[in-house]
C-alpha cells in the first residue's frame, strides 16, 4: 500500500475522505465554471465571423459593412464542445432544461436534425425474428 496512509480508526478515515471528496467535487465545480465562462466568453467574440467549431467561412465571406457589425449571431446551447463534455458542467443542466425526459437534443447516436437516432431496420428485424 505506497502511497496511502493506513489508518486503525475507520471513522476518522472515511471523515478524511468525505472532506478530501467535498474539496475535490468544488475545485471541479470551480474549473467546469472557468471552462464554462471561457467558452461563453469565445463563442461570443467569435461568432460574427467563425470559429474552430463552426468555421471561418464569415471570415472569408463578410464585408465590413456596419450591417455586419452589428448583427450578431447567436450561438447554440450545442456549440458548447468542452462544457458539454463533462457531465456536471453547468452548461449540462442548462442543456437540458428544456427536455421532459431530461436527456440533451444531440449527442452520440442522436441526429441533430431530428434528435433521435435512425433505427437501422435490417439489423433490428434480423433480430426481431429470432
Amino acid at each position: 500500500m505506497s502511497g496511502q496512509r493506513v489508518t486503525s480508526n475507520p471513522q476518522a478515515a472515511l471523515s478524511a475522505l468525505v472532506s478530501k471528496r467535498e474539496r475535490l467535487q468544488e475545485e471541479l465545480r470551480l474549473v467546469e465554471k472557468q471552462v464554462y465562462d471561457l467558452e461563453t466568453s469565445y463563442l461570443h467574440d467569435s461568432s460574427q465571423y467563425g470559429n474552430v467549431l463552426r468555421g471561418f467561412e464569415g471570415f472569408l465571406s463578410s464585408t465590413r459593412s456596419s450591417t455586419n457589425l452589428r448583427r450578431s449571431r447567436k450561438f447554440q446551447p450545442e456549440d458548447r464542445l468542452f462544457s458539454l463534455s463533462s457531465v456536471t458542467s453547468p452548461a449540462v443542466e442548462e442543456h437540458m432544461v428544456g427536455r421532459d425526459d431530461g436527456r440533451p437534443d444531440t449527442g452520440p447516436g442522436r441526429s441533430k436534425a431530428t434528435g433521435a437516432s435512425k433505427r437501422k431496420h435490417g439489423l433490428l428485424q434480423g433480430r426481431e425474428r429470432e
